[in-house]
Order: C-alpha cells, then sequence, then structure tokens
C-alpha cells in the first residue's frame, strides 16, 4: 500500500485521446493560450481585490504586495513552463506532481485545483454581482439585497447566517458561461478573445482617464502605519500579496488547455509568461490610479473602481464603461476556469481516479461535457451560498499548495531523468524552484486560522473519496499488479 502511494507516473500516453473515444479539438494557437492567461488573470484582483486589500491590509503599498505575488507568481510560472513542454498533457500540476511525488500527492494537489479552478470562479461570480447591481442602480432599476448577496458568511472567525436568500445574478452568469462551455472550445476561446480585448482596453482607459485626476498625497504615507495583527504595515503588505495573490492563479489554466493546443511545447510557454507580464504591468497601472484618486481607506467596497470614480464628477462619463467592462472581464475569467476545471477531473478519470463519467467526450462538441455541467452547477452553488472573502482565500491557499509542489517536482525530474528532451528548461533552477517554493510558503503562512481550519476539512473529505474509490480503480496500480503477477517467483 506504501508503494502504491507514492508510485510514481511515468507513462502518459494513456493521457492523450487515443483510445478514449471523440478527441479533444487542437484549434489553440500562441495568441490564444495567451488569451486564455490574460482571461484568466485579468478579473476579480484587478477590480474588487485591489480596493479591498488596499483598504484592510497594505494601503498604497498594495503596490508593493502585487510586485511579491507577481515575483513568487513568475517564479511558479518558470516551472509550469518547463513541464509543460514535458508533459504536453491537460492535467497541469496534478499531472505533474503524478510524475514526480507520487499517486497520493497528485491526489492531494489535483483535489487542491478544485479550489484553485471551481472556487475562485465561484469567487469572481460574487464579484460580478457587485457590479451588475451598480449598472442596475445606474439605470433605475433594483434588485432585492436577499438575492444578490450570501446567506453564510465568516465574522470574527465563527460561520454567521446573513439573512439573504442567496446570490442569483451569480448563479445566473455561471449557468449561462457553463452553457458557452459545454458547446466547444473554439467557440468559447473565441468568445474570450473578445472579452479580453474589450477589458485591456477598458483598463486602459481608465488608466489613462484617471492618471490626470490622481493627488499623490493619497499616496502618503505608502506604508501606513501597523495597527496590529495583518492591518497595515509590512505585516499587511505580505498579506495583502496573499490576498492579491488570488488575482495571478489564472496563468496556470493555460497549461490545462494542452491538449487543445496545435503545439504545445511553443505555445504553452510563450502563453504563460506573456499572459503574466501583460497583467502585472495592467495591475500595477490599476492599483497606482485608485489609490491615487481617493484614500484608500475607502476602496474597501464591492466595486472599487467605481468607488474611486464617483469621487471624481469629471469622470462620471467613465461610470457606465466601467461597469460594463468589468462585467465583461469578470465574465471571461469565470468562462476560463469552467474551461480548465473539466479537464482536471479528465484526466483524474483517465488515470482511474475519478469514475469514468468524468472522462467523457462529447461526440459532436468534442467537449468533457457531463464534466462541464458538474463543475458548473458546483460552482453556482457556491457561488450562491459564500462571500467573496471566504472564497478568495481558499482559492489562493490551494493554488499555493499546487505552486509549491510543481516547484519541487522540477527540481525532483532533473535528478530523476535528466535524460528527457525540454524545450524550455527553468534558468538557474536551484535558484528559482527554491524561491518559489519558499514564497508560496510564506504567502500561506498569512492565511487565516479558519481558512487552515476549512482547508483541512476539505483535505480530509477528499482522501476520504480516494480512499475509499481512487485507490481500488488506479490504472498505476492495476499495471504494477499486473506486472507483479506476471513476475516468476525466484
Amino acid at each position: 500500500m506504501l508503494k502504491q502511494l507514492f508510485a510514481r507516473k511515468t507513462d502518459f500516453s494513456d493521457d492523450t485521446d487515443t483510445g478514449h473515444g471523440p478527441s479533444l479539438r487542437r484549434t489553440l494557437g500562441p495568441w490564444g493560450i495567451t488569451a486564455l492567461g490574460i482571461g484568466a488573470v485579468i478579473g476579480t484582483g484587478i477590480f474588487v481585490v485591489t480596493g479591498q486589500a488596499a483598504a484592510d491590509n497594505a494601503g498604497p503599498a498594495v503596490l508593493i504586495s502585487f510586485i511579491l505575488a507577481a515575483i513568487c507568481s513568475g517564479f511558479t510560472a518558470l516551472c509550469y513552463c518547463e513541464f509543460a513542454t514535458l508533459i504536453p498533457i491537460s492535467g497541469s500540476s496534478y499531472s505533474y506532481a503524478y510524475a514526480t511525488l507520487g499517486e497520493l500527492v497528485a491526489w492531494f494537489i489535483g483535489w487542491n485545483m478544485v479550489l484553485e479552478y471551481a472556487i475562485s470562479a465561484s469567487a469572481v461570480a460574487v464579484s460580478w454581482t457587485g457590479y451588475f447591481t451598480s449598472l442596475l442602480d445606474h439605470a433605475g432599476l433594483h434588485l432585492p439585497a436577499a438575492l444578490t448577496g450570501a446567506p453564510l458568511d465568516f465574522s470574527n472567525g465563527h460561520l454567521v447566517a446573513t439573512g439573504n436568500l442567496f446570490n442569483l445574478p451569480a448563479v445566473a452568469i455561471v449557468l449561462a458561461l457553463t452553457w458557452v462551455c459545454y458547446i466547444g472550445i473554439r467557440e468559447s476561446s473565441g468568445i474570450n478573445f473578445l472579452m479580453v480585448l474589450l477589458k485591456v482596453g477598458l483598463i486602459v482607459i481608465v488608466v489613462v482617464a484617471g492618471y490626470r485626476y490622481i493627488d499623490t498625497a493619497n499616496w502618503h504615507p505608502f506604508i501606513p502605519e501597523s495597527q496590529g495583527g495583518h492591518k497595515y504595515g509590512w505585516a499587511g503588505i505580505m498579506r495583502g500579496a496573499g490576498m492579491v495573490f488570488f488575482a495571478y492563479i489564472g496563468f496556470e489554466a493555460t497549461s490545462t488547455a494542452a491538449q487543445e493546443c496545435k503545439n504545445p511545447q511553443r505555445d504553452l510557454p510563450f502563453g504563460t509568461l506573456v499572459s503574466l507580464v501583460i497583467c502585472t504591468v495592467l495591475y500595477l497601472a490599476m492599483a497606482a490610479v485608485l489609490t491615487g484618486l481617493i484614500p484608500y481607506t475607502q476602496l474597501g467596497t464591492d466595486e472599487p473602481v467605481v468607488t474611486a470614480i464617483k469621487a471624481h464628477p469629471e469622470l462620471g462619463w467613465l461610470r457606465l464603461i466601467v461597469e460594463i467592462g468589468a462585467m465583461i472581464g469578470l465574465s471571461s475569467v469565470i468562462l476560463v476556469m469552467i474551461i480548465a476545471q473539466p479537464r482536471i477531473f479528465m484526466i483524474m478519470s483517465r488515470d482511474g481516479l475519478l469514475p469514468t463519467v468524468f472522462s467523457r467526450i462529447h461526440p459532436r462538441y468534442r467537449t468533457p461535457h457531463l464534466n462541464t455541467l458538474i463543475t458548473g452547477f458546483g460552482i453556482a452553488i457556491l457561488a450562491a451560498l459564500f462571500p467573496l472573502g471566504v472564497l478568495a482565500d481558499l482559492t489562493s491557499m490551494g493554488t499555493l499548495i499546487a505552486f509549491a509542489a510543481v516547484c519541487v517536482g522540477v527540481l525532483i525530474l532533473r535528478y530523476t531523468a535528466p535524460e528527457l528532451p525540454r524545450t524550455f528548461r527553468v534558468p538557474w533552477a536551484h535558484f528559482v524552484c527554491i524561491a518559489g517554493t519558499l514564497s508560496c510558503g510564506a504567502l500561506l503562512a498569512t492565511m487565516g486560522w479558519y481558512n487552515w481550519a476549512l482547508m483541512v476539512v476539505w483535505t480530509l473529505f477528499g482522501f476520504a473519496i480516494y480512499f475509499t474509490y481512487g485507490v481500488r480503480h488506479s490504472h498505476l496500480r492495476r499495471a504494477n499488479d499486473s506486472i507483479k503477477s506476471r513476475t516468476p517467483a525466484i
């Protein structure tokens, strides 16, 4: 049993579409992958979390928080690029962990990726509601508060009821985008590409227009004096980095589209690194403008970009553009996450760790259709019931654990399989991999105890599934048992 738990997978040919019925369509080029990365990264972080991190933790120094999170993501992105050229399949960090750290760790990483994709999509859908209701208010229409908020929240570490019924707009946008993902990757990526162009254009307009109205007095003090805990000071900057790290996780979604790339060894490293650079520049520019337009203490709202614009009547013409653009931008994040999660389940199913229903491909649309429906409805339920703060922190935790495993995995594979051809190699691998692992650990250390408690519960639930189903149905275990049965006793 112990050998099985830490058995490593070396043959990934079974994860390709051969022998699994209809194949996924290879329609994505380098810029299509880049658009997926930008589509997943530019969303709640820039339209919501930036304001909350500034107001509650870092102040104007949220720019430092973004830089720290970008450095951590940069180390990890380089490691993802090397793995993507070695194992160009849709399993992402789950498959990378399977090749280096063994089946139990792979399951743990794959289970955490549910947090990364499904729960992050839920968090973004909750953010979408804020801008949607703001747009309705602008038009003189109002939804009942009970239908736009979560019925549950954490207050002082305790789960409390809010009196709301459920978040109706969040459910509606998730189900609509689930249908888009159901009908095909070509349609989904085309819609995403258009959304990316629109939201990048919007951010540039806000930055250029808002730059003229920046009051540099709002940047002083740049690092507010600590008020204890994670409120301001360097502790607040680190906590802010943990929060805004949620903004960067989407670059990993590019690796889940490996089997829909025309040339994954070339396109995945390009799309991953270019999208991360573009998004970092946009995040820093938007954070500088928002904290310069109004005092950072006023940015802790559900729609901080609109809040900053309202403070300057001269920018009133921007409000409608921001509301519509933010809704489009957040929608593209949800779309990419709904594309990514079913493909992780698909690969885990092909390994036998999940039931075969998760690996079925639609004969016409060439998508993991049942997976997509399961993912979409699960995301809708989470978005209906939980607030942004809880969802965002859980997402960051799951992602940081996966990222750390990938950084460790690159070093392990350099020693265990140095002969493998690598079309992309991490430069200064020892430094980059160790720094990436340590920076992920540093950001994990900033999370609250209740987030850790939820993570423990989530992990135990996942292990229960693995030990009751995955261990008995693992294809790797069956292959190893078959080899043993054919080996004559001595």
